[in-house]
């Protein structure tokens, strides 16, 4: 009669661990939002509850959810927009420079001709003079 009662409470003891361990580890995401202060705890701890009716089948996504979100970087998007902002201004310096670079490029092959056509101008001229010397 004794093991009877016993096996009850041991049966009702398990029962509740058991209960109580579900309860505790669907809470598990709903902690992590709150310790990392989450703009969506709220909406991550009532999916807690809703992922008991589903027997836990979104209760890895309320994990991943709960640990995207960090105080100190957020969602982590303003890293990469920072460096997407200093990539963009890399470019629009590499484009300012090859821009200067065309102009001095442009520049130097209008010097050139002007001395190439100078220098044509110059040897005809002289060409001329010298043959107006000899007659």
């Amino acid at each position: 009669m004794f093991l009877d009662y016993f096996a009850l409470g041991l049966l009702i003891f398990v029962a509740l661990v058991i209960f109580y361990g579900i309860i505790v580890i669907h809470d598990i995401p709903y902690e992590i939002a709150l310790e990392r202060d989450h703009p969506h705890a709220d909406a991550i701890h009532v999916a807690g509850w809703v992922s008991l009716f589903t027997l836990h089948a979104i209760w890895p996504f309320l994990w991943i959810w709960s640990t995207l979100w960090r105080k100190d970087r957020g969602w982590g998007f303003s890293k990469i927009k920072h460096e997407q902002d200093e990539l963009q201004s890399q470019i629009l310096s590499l484009h300012k420079n090859i821009e200067y670079l065309h102009h001095q490029i442009d520049s130097l092959k209008n010097e050139r001709a002007n001395s190439e056509v100078d220098g044509t101008q110059n040897t005809v001229t002289t060409d001329t003079e010298s043959s107006k010397g000899d007659a």
